[in-house]
């Protein structure tokens, strides 16, 4: 895995310039807003790229992805505006380092963590849900790489489970959720924000069991564009989208 995320920059950062260069001609005369943005926030994110780009005079590009890779794209010198992370701590980092606007870092959003199904015959209880014999695979995502992941793992220490062969790993939580839906796993560890509609059983943690999931912004580069969408994340209506999805 680590492997993986060590190569996967330079070709993300390549395709990535392409996209960009050649979005104004695409896009019209409007400028491009590009955005990295976690796994967990990507229905979120396009649920709000409307309202966006009807209140600033420009158009909003999104790249989903785990935090870790973004984190490792940003280092390797791909063009992004904003960074909407899933965590604290990389956005910190990438802080200290010099690679960001200063001052511009806030929490936008706090995420949280539930266990999904497509089956209804399990218990309600999550430890009795993660032990029924007949759960198979259990999904989360890849704890080094993705908040969510890391969560799932501290619930998982917290409830002294042992999943020793039935945990499949997703690099990021969208794909820890396309494995319970696609019925690869009978169970996940999955964000609140991406069950609208999905249907299954949800059930819930309680957020003592991992650490809180504070998700950062951050501003890469100093454009207008830039700033309007984090000012705009700050906004009553950004907020309230972001409540309706899930998030605190």
């Amino acid at each position: 895995m680590k492997h993986i995320e060590d190569r996967m920059p330079r070709a993300l950062v390549f395709a990535i310039a392409v996209l960009t260069s050649a979005a104004p001609g695409l896009a019209g005369s409007r400028p491009v807003v590009l955005a990295a943005v976690a796994a967990n926030f990507a229905g979120t994110a396009a649920a709000l790229e409307p309202a966006f780009e009807a209140a600033y005079p420009y158009d909003l590009q999104l790249v989903i992805g785990s935090t870790g890779q973004a984190y490792a794209q940003i280092r390797a010198g791909a063009p992004y505006d904003v960074w909407l992370a899933a965590d604290q701590a990389r956005p910190a980092r990438l802080e200290a380092e010099g690679g960001t606007v200063p001052g511009s870092r806030f929490t936008y959003a706090r995420g949280r963590l539930v266990l999904w199904s497509r089956r209804s015959d399990l218990p309600a209880d999550p430890l009795a849900a993660l032990t029924d014999p007949t759960v198979q695979f259990v999904a989360l995502a890849n704890p080094d790489l993705a908040p969510y992941g890391a969560a799932a793992e501290a619930v998982i220490a917290a409830l002294s489970v042992d999943l020793t062969g039935r945990m499949v790993l997703g690099q990021n939580v969208g794909q820890a959720y396309a494995l319970v839906a696609t019925g690869n796993a009978d169970l996940g560890f999955v964000a609140q924000s991406a069950l609208a509609g999905a249907g299954g059983v949800v059930r819930a943690l309680d957020p003592a069991l991992y650490p809180p999931i504070l998700q950062d912004a951050v501003q890469l580069t100093d454009t207008a564009g830039a700033a309007a969408l984090m000012a705009f994340l700050r906004s009553d209506p950004a907020r309230a989208v972001m409540q309706e999805a899930g998030y605190d």
